[in-house]
């Protein structure tokens, strides 16, 4: 009288087990990603931003002034990558 149903719960344990784990592996997964891989806002280097663009940006925004922007730029400019 008290089983009733009671094989439907042992049918479904493993499964609610086996979402339970995959929950659990997505979060550490996803929570321990340096930000940067994300991509987000304030992760401070997206897929498509340069190094000029964040040089340009600190500088509008007033993290660096004239000459620090100045030296920075020559040396980007001194320092890039020659393409092929």
């Amino acid at each position: 009288m008290y089983w009733d149903g009671g094989w439907v719960w042992m049918a479904f344990m493993p499964l609610l087990w086996i979402v339970l784990i995959g929950l659990v592996v997505w979060a550490v997964v996803h929570l321990t990603r340096h930000p940067a891989d994300r991509g987000g806002p304030g992760c401070g280097w997206s897929s498509g931003e340069t190094p000029e663009d964040i040089l340009d940006r600190r500088f509008a925004s007033g993290e660096i002034d004239a000459d620090a922007y100045n030296e920075a730029r020559k040396h980007l400019a001194a320092h890039r990558p020659k393409r092929r």
